[in-house]
């Protein structure tokens, strides 16, 4: 049973409603800040590649790129190894767009957080650090314990069903 009702979950989307319509002011949708936020963090990416990560087809990819090259935000650049593909750079309008983003954000929590006392905030955030730190670690293992959690394996396919009194007692 889920006893959070799945309100990080809800909290965290508000805050996104809130980033988007501070980015849509900026002229920046959220598609084509998730392009801007993969090349920051792959710079020299192929359009081809970032269609892949972005389940985009390279049409698309391209079209959104020089969009973002015309507002200042991506640099796209030859590819040395291959001419007909370009690489993908962000530009520092792209970076201080990040921290627009970062800012909205802690903005958003930290008033969220002003109705708390000092000890139920001091509380909350070290609470939350160790989820924190908890979920990355299952992020960086590749979801081991969620997958088994849903009968799913690492792959997407569903796991055997367990005979009945091998589950070791859990």
């Amino acid at each position: 049973m889920d006893n959070t009702k799945r309100q990080m979950t809800k909290i965290a989307r508000e805050v996104n409603k809130l980033a988007v319509r501070m980015m849509k002011e900026e002229g920046i949708g959220s598609g084509e800040f998730d392009l801007i936020h993969l090349v920051r963090h792959q710079p020299g990416i192929s359009q081809r590649d970032a269609g892949q990560n972005l389940n985009m087809d390279k049409g698309a990819v391209a079209r959104r790129a020089v969009r973002l090259e015309q507002k200042g935000y991506l640099l796209r650049k030859e590819n040395p190894t291959d001419g007909r593909s370009r690489l993908l750079y962000a530009t520092p309008k792209a970076d201080s767009l990040k921290n627009s983003k970062a800012a909205v954000e802690a903005a958003f929590y930290e008033w969220l957080l002003e109705e708390l006392t000092e000890d139920e905030r001091s509380r909350f955030c070290e609470t939350l650090g160790k989820l924190y730190l908890r979920s990355k670690a299952e992020s960086r293992s590749g979801f081991p314990h969620i997958y088994e959690r849903l009968g799913v394996l690492g792959d997407g396919d569903t796991a055997p069903a367990k005979k009945e009194g091998t589950d070791g007692g859990n």
